[in-house]
Order: structure tokens, then C-alpha cells, then sequence
């Protein structure tokens, strides 16, 4: 049989075709627009999402036996907050992960909420990109279109709504909602509440490879698949890329270079950083990880690449940047450009070049973009040390994975082992894992995951470069703190 799985993005939605031996038979993406209609806002249009998805489809499905697609995945963009009337129409564009207007309603929940409560009732904290704190913006801000809320959905779980005509989201995009119960698995009455919100209002949560549902008979018709193709419930993006790369059961680790940055380290047992500088949340395989984020990754090279330089040859660029120059680079970047969430939870934070001489070189500022992100990475790496994780390798998947230059960075800026998978498709290829197992193709995610998953290549950290790059972090590691103070300064 043949699965779809579906990688709904920030900048596009990807689309694969997997058979039940994990062979990709063919690979298609479109694109969308993203809106920045204020500084530091970010939005979509979800209808944009359904008709690229759609059409995404009927291409990846143009060559093949379409009575032999069984099932349907998604992974998706997190924390995206999608509002519909009691039409099931969209109110207003989804306000996304990166969305950085709600530094009031964040401040107000973990101040006067207070961080300990919201960690009893939901394992995390209130960061800025999180559901709860865009629905009491909506609620302040746009009153009349609040009251008519009659469903809140993430990004994914609006496409699977529109698929099937099933509300419904899992337990891994639920968790980073601030309004789930994550240890109990379900939606918190207290977080309800304090939003305005009641449990009808809110989908059927499942685990992320039980089927949600079939096809609707017109979209079966449009797309000219079986109305027996079974869709499954999905996972928020990062849950998806860690059953796409194997990290699942206990102590398992992934990091994900795409927009933006994440470290993924799996568990069999819930537990909580006392910090909350990392997120608790539900996984896709049926139990728990913690996960650092950083919400610009990938995205910072490509701005620095596109935007700032000019070039589309980011190679030709990494290309001067040697093994001899590793861990020595006098320049230093913060890779805030859209505010931080783990570990510093500060929307207000900015990139930073800081370093710069008059023989400071394009190579040296392009070199310490990769060193930021890296660096940034290990902040959570670290808070995950700090909880007596012993964390000696990593798995790595995501856009900025394909760089040979950057695997080796962080294999020697975090002084861990990383292990690259045959195939690094990710969310796409966790999407069609988890359609896989609901279809019954495999009886646990942690099969499909022992089934599919190899590891092509390993890049061992030199000790001699490690040492350099331990250096270079304990600098890095005083820049923010130093500079924290200043930036809300710069924004009046």
C-alpha cells in the first residue's frame, strides 16, 4: 500500500510518497505567502494551506495506482492559532508560532497566572508563540471576532478537518497549546476557562497514529483517491521529524535545523524541567519528550544568505570556512531575529552581530551564523545535561541538515556524535509513518521506526576542534545575558 505524508510548514507544505517498505516514490512542495502585517507579527491565510495541500496531492499522485493510498499523515507548524465560526469558515488569518504580539499576555500569565501554576496544570510555561496567550490577545483585541469562536484549531488539524469533517487534533500539537493537560492527556478546565473558552469548543484530541477518520465523499471525488483512505491524527512538526529520524522510546535525541531550531529528546516517562526552559509535551509514539526550541534556525542563513549577501550559493560561501578555522572565529552572532524561546523565553531579544575588526571577513560573519544557531542549540542541550540526561548522540534532519559544514559544527560545538538517516524528509516522513501504523501496516510506531530507520553517515566530534569550540561557547554564553537589558531599549 502507499501513504501520504503531509510536512505543513511556515513557507510551504511538502508532500511525499512513501510505500510500506519506507521507500519514497516521489516528492512535491508548494508554496504559500506568510504576512507580517505588523513588526514582530506573523500570519496565514489557512486556506492557502488547503488548496496548495490539495493540489500538492493530486501532482504526488498523478503517476501512481491511486486505489493503492491507504492513508494520509501530517505533521505540521505548531502552535498556530486557527479560529472558526459556526460555519466551520476561517474568522481571521492564523496568527503562527512566530508570532511575537502577545509579550503582554505572556508576561500576564507567568507573572500573575504564575509559572508554577501553569506547569501543574499544563507541564510548560507561557512563551509568546504559544495558543493561550494569541487567544487573550484575540480576546482584548478583537472582542466580536472572539465571541465568534466556535472551534480553535492548530494549522495541521484544520487539514485534517477539512479531509475527513472530523475536529480533531493529537496529543504532541495539543501539548503546546498552554491549554492541555500534557501528563493526563487532556484539555485542562482551568486554562479553558481563564481563556474564555469551554471544552466544546476545543477538538477530539487523539494519539498521533490513531485514525482520525476517512476522506469525505466530495474530497475523495476532487482528488480521485478511495473515500476508504484513512487519515491519521499527525503530530505537531518536531514530533513528526523525531519519528521520521527514529527518536522514540527512552533517551532518544534529534535535532531539527528548518525555520526554526529544536533539540528533541525522547522518553518513555513524563517528566518536567523544573526550569521550564524546555517544553514538556506528549509525543507521537504514545509517550513524552522534552525539547528545547529556538525560533530562528535555518532561517537565519537564509537570511543572511538571500537577503543580506545576495546568493543562492550558500556552498560557495561555506566553502572558505575550514577545518583550521573552526571553534576560532573572533565574530559572534546571536541568532534571535525573531525574539528566543528556550532557554531565555524573551521576545524582545534581537540577532546580534558582536566581534567585528576591519579584518573581520564575509567568511568570518557567514561562519558565525552557523556557530549561533549551534550555539543556541547547545543552550538547551545544556538544561537538558543540568537534569542528569546523559545525551552522547544525536540524529539531525531538517533544511540546514544538508549543509556538511554545519552537521560538522555541531557535531564539535555541542561535542555530541550525529548520526544523519538515509532518508531526511523529516515531519513528511513521520507524517506517512504514523498514516502507516494507523492503517495497520505496523503495529507500533516504534516498529515502523525499527523497520525504516537507518543511519547513513555519523560525524564524530574531533576532540581538538571540541576543545576549541568549549572556548568559544563560554564566550558566547555571555553575550546575551550582557546585552538582555538593552534590547527592549532598541524597540521604542
Amino acid at each position: 500500500m502507499l501513504y501520504i505524508g503531509v510536512d505543513l510548514g511556515t513557507s510551504a507544505v511538502k508532500l511525499l510518497l512513501m510505500d510500506g517498505s519506507g521507500a519514497i516514490q516521489k516528492i512535491v512542495s508548494r508554496e504559500y505567502p506568510i504576512c507580517f502585517p505588523h513588526p514582530g507579527w506573523s500570519e496565514q491565510n489557512p486556506e492557502d494551506w488547503l488548496r496548495q495541500t490539495l493540489d500538492g496531492i493530486r501532482e504526488l499522485t498523478a503517476q501512481c495506482d491511486r486505489s493503492q493510498i491507504a492513508g494520509i499523515g501530517c505533521g505540521g507548524q505548531m502552535h498556530g492559532l486557527v479560529v472558526l465560526d459556526e460555519h466551520d469558515q476561517v474568522l481571521r488569518p492564523a496568527i503562527l508560532w512566530n508570532d511575537g504580539r502577545t509579550a503582554e499576555e505572556t508576561e500576564y500569565l507567568n507573572t500573575v497566572i504564575g509559572r508554577e501554576t501553569l506547569s501543574r496544570r499544563t507541564a510548560n510555561i507561557a512563551f509568546a508563540g504559544f495558543t493561550a496567550p494569541k487567544l487573550l490577545w484575540m480576546r482584548k483585541h478583537e472582542p466580536e471576532l472572539f465571541a465568534r469562536i466556535r472551534k480553535v484549531m492548530l494549522p495541521k488539524d484544520y487539514l485534517n478537518y477539512m479531509l475527513t469533517g472530523v475536529h480533531c487534533t493529537d496529543v504532541s500539537d495539543a501539548s503546546g497549546m498552554l491549554l492541555f493537560d500534557v501528563e493526563h492527556k487532556c484539555w485542562s478546565p482551568e486554562m479553558l476557562e481563564l481563556c474564555g473558552l469551554h471544552e466544546a469548543q476545543m477538538a477530539r484530541v487523539f494519539e498521533s497514529y490513531e485514525s482520525v477518520g476517512t476522506l469525505k465523499p466530495d474530497v475523495a471525488q476532487a482528488l480521485d483517491l478511495p473515500e476508504t483512505v484513512k487519515v491519521c491524527a499527525g503530530a505537531g512538526d518536531n514530533a513528526a521529524a523525531a519519528v521520521g529520524t527514529a527518536t522514540v522510546g527512552d533517551g532518544q535525541c534529534n535535532i531539527s535545523l528548518g525555520t526554526s531550531g529544536t533539540i528533541f529528546i525522547s522518553s518513555e516517562h513524563f517528566g518536567v524541567d523544573p526550569h521550564n526552559a524546555l517544553h514538556a509535551f506528549a509525543h507521537a509514539d504514545g509517550h513524552y519528550h522534552l525539547m528545547g526550541c529556538m525560533l530562528s534556525a535555518a532561517s537565519c542563513n537564509k537570511w543572511w544568505m538571500d537577503d543580506i549577501l545576495g546568493t543562492k550559493d550558500y556552498a560557495a560561501e561555506q566553502s572558505p570556512i575550514t577545518d583550521d578555522r573552526l571553534g576560532r572565529n573572533h565574530v559572534f552572532f546571536l541568532p534571535y531575529l525573531m525574539g528566543e524561546r528556550s532557554p531565555h523565553n524573551d521576545p524582545a531579544a534581537r540577532g546580534t552581530f558582536i566581534g567585528l575588526t576591519m579584518d573581520a571577513s564575509r567568511a568570518d560573519m557567514t561562519q558565525a551564523v552557523l556557530e549561533g544557531v549551534a550555539f543556541g542549540i547547545r543552550d538547551s542541550l545544556e538544561v537538558a545535561r543540568s537534569l542528569g540526561l546523559n545525551i552522547q548522540r544525536s540524529k539531525i534532519c531538517g533544511g540546514g541538515a544538508k549543509s556538511p559544514l554545519w552537521r560538522k559544527i555541531f557535531a564539535n560545538a555541542l561535542n555530541l556524535d550525529i548520526d544523519v538517516p538515509v532518508t531526511e524528509e523529516g515531519p513528511g516522513y513521520g507524517g506517512a509513518m504514523l498514516a502507516a501504523v494507523a492503517c495497520g501496516e505496523y503495529p507500533s510506531v516504534a516498529a515502523a521506526a525499527n523497520a525504516l530507520i537507518h543511519v547513513k553517515e555519523t560525524i564524530h566530534p574531533d576532540p581538538e576542534i571540541a576543545a576549541r569550540y568549549e572556548v568559544q561557547y563560554r564566550k558566547f554564553r555571555e553575550i546575551y545575558p550582557t546585552l538582555k537589558a538593552l534590547f527592549p531599549r532598541l524597540q521604542g
